[in-house]
C-alpha cells in the first residue's frame, strides 16, 4: 500500500543530518524543532496556532477538551471512520453520536448531524476521508445556528483544500496525524490540533503537559502528550516535499481513473465539486446487483494478492456496529449508507514513489478480477 523505503532513500541524507543535530542538542522534549514546525505547521494550514501532541488521536482528544468539550456532552461524529475519532470522544468523557455518510464522497451527511442534535450536544466532528474533502459549509452554519463547536478530523487530509481554504482551517479545532504512513508522516507516532483562538490554544498547550501551568503545578488533570524532537526535526525535512508529494499521488489517482474508467460495477470516490484532493488514499467501491459486494470484494483482493498487490478495506464495520459502542444500541440497518460503504470499498496501492507501469498493473489486474 506504501513503500516508505523508496521515500527514504530519496531524503534520508537530510532526515540523518536532522536527527543528528537534535542529538548533539540533548534536548528531546518541547525545544526549537517543535516550535518552529508549529510555525511553520500553522503556517501551512492557514492557523494562528498549531500544538504539536504525541498523535493524531491525542490531537482530537485534547482539542476536545480545549473547546469545552466535558463529561456527559454528546458530541456526533460520522459511523463511517476511524476507530480513533470515536475513542478520542469517549477520552474527553463525552458519548459519542453517530451518523451517517453521503454517498458521493462517503463523509459524514450533514442532514443526518442536523437530525441528531439534542439539549446535550455539545460538538460535531467532521471527518475529511481518504484525502477529499466533508461537505464542511453547512456543518459550519449549522454549528453556528445551534452553538455547537465544529471540530475537523484533517487526519487524512492534510494538504487538501475546498473552495480554495485548506482543510482544518473552517472549524473551530483541527486535528491532524503524523503516523507513518500519511502524507506528511513522521517516523512513530505523533499529531497536531490547530485553532484560532488564543484561549483554545493556552489550555491545549496545558492539557499536553500534565495541566500544567508552571513547573510542578497544574491548573487541571492533562496528559503526556509532547510531539517530540525527533519526530519534530524529521517532519521538518518531509514537510519541505508535503506538496510535491501530493501532486504526485493526485497524478497517480487520475491515471487510476482514466485505466479503470467504464468498468461495470467500479466506482472510484468522487471528490467534491470545488475540492482539491490530496489522495491520502485510492478507494473505490465495488458493487454488484444480487451478489453479495463484500465477498466480490473480498474476491478482488485476493486476486490482486495472488498478483503480489496488497488492498486494504478503509473500514470493515461501522463504528455504531462495534462491539466497543454496543452499550450505546447501535443495530444494522440503523446508517444505510455507512453500511453499505463498509461492505464494498476497497482501497489501491498509491504512494508517490510509484510509477506509471505499477498503476497499470494495479487497474489491469483489478479490470481481470472484475471480469472473472
Amino acid at each position: 500500500m506504501a513503500d516508505l523505503g523508496l521515500q527514504f532513500a530519496l531524503i534520508g541524507e537530510e532526515i540523518r543530518h536532522a536527527i543528528d543535530e537534535v542529538l548533539a542538542s540533548r534536548q528531546f522534549v518541547l525545544g526549537p524543532q517543535l516550535e518552529a514546525l508549529e510555525g511553520e505547521m500553522a503556517r501551512y494550514c492557514e492557523r494562528r496556532f498549531a500544538i504539536g501532541v504525541a498523535s493524531g488521536t491525542d490531537a482530537l482528544t485534547i482539542g476536545l477538551r480545549a473547546a469545552g468539550v466535558a463529561t456527559g456532552d454528546e458530541v456526533i461524529l460520522p459511523a463511517f471512520t476511524f476507530l480513533a475519532t470515536a475513542g478520542a470522544v469517549v477520552a474527553a468523557g463525552a458519548r459519542p453520536v453517530f451518523a451517517d455518510s453521503e454517498p458521493q464522497t462517503l463523509n459524514v451527511d450533514p442532514g443526518s448531524v442536523r437530525s441528531l442534535i439534542t439539549p446535550r450536544t455539545r460538538a460535531i466532528v467532521a471527518v475529511h476521508l481518504f484525502g477529499g474533502a466533508a461537505d464542511i459549509e453547512p456543518l459550519v452554519e449549522l454549528a453556528s445556528q445551534r452553538g455547537l463547536v465544529l471540530i475537523e478530523d484533517n487526519a487524512q487530509s492534510l494538504g487538501a483544500a475546498l473552495g480554495g481554504k485548506k482543510l482544518g482551517s473552517f472549524g473551530a479545532v483541527a486535528a491532524t496525524s503524523f503516523y507513518p504512513s500519511k502524507n506528511l508522516g513522521a517516523y512513530g507516532d505523533a499529531g497536531m490540533l490547530f485553532t484560532d483562538s488564543e484561549g483554545i490554544a493556552e489550555r491545549a498547550l496545558r492539557l499536553r503537559n500534565h495541566g500544567q501551568t508552571g513547573r510542578y503545578i497544574s491548573a487541571e488533570p492533562g496528559w503526556n502528550s509532547r510531539l517530540d524532537e525527533i519526530q519534530a526535526a524529521v517532519l521538518r525535512v518531509k514537510a519541505r516535499y508535503l506538496d510535491r508529494w501530493i501532486a504526485a499521488r493526485r497524478a497517480h489517482a487520475a491515471r487510476y481513473d482514466a485505466r479503470l474508467a467504464g468498468v461495470k460495477g467500479l466506482h472510484p470516490l468522487s471528490p467534491r465539486e470545488n475540492s482539491f484532493h490530496s489522495y491520502y488514499l485510492y478507494t473505490i467501491r465495488i458493487t454488484s446487483q444480487g451478489t453479495d459486494p463484500a465477498a466480490r470484494g473480498d474476491r478482488v483482493a485476493k486476486h490482486l494478492a495472488a498478483h503480489g498487490i496488497d488492498t486494504s478495506v478503509f473500514y470493515p464495520l461501522p463504528l455504531h456496529l462495534q462491539p466497543a459502542y454496543a452499550s450505546l444500541g447501535g443495530k444494522p440497518g440503523q446508517l444505510p449508507v455507512a453500511e453499505r460503504a463498509a461492505q464494498e470499498v476497497l482501497s489501491l496501492p498509491l504512494y508517490p514513489e510509484m510509477t506509471n507501469e505499477q498503476i497499470d498493473r494495479v487497474a489491469d489486474a483489478v479490470r481481470e478480477a472484475l471480469r472473472a
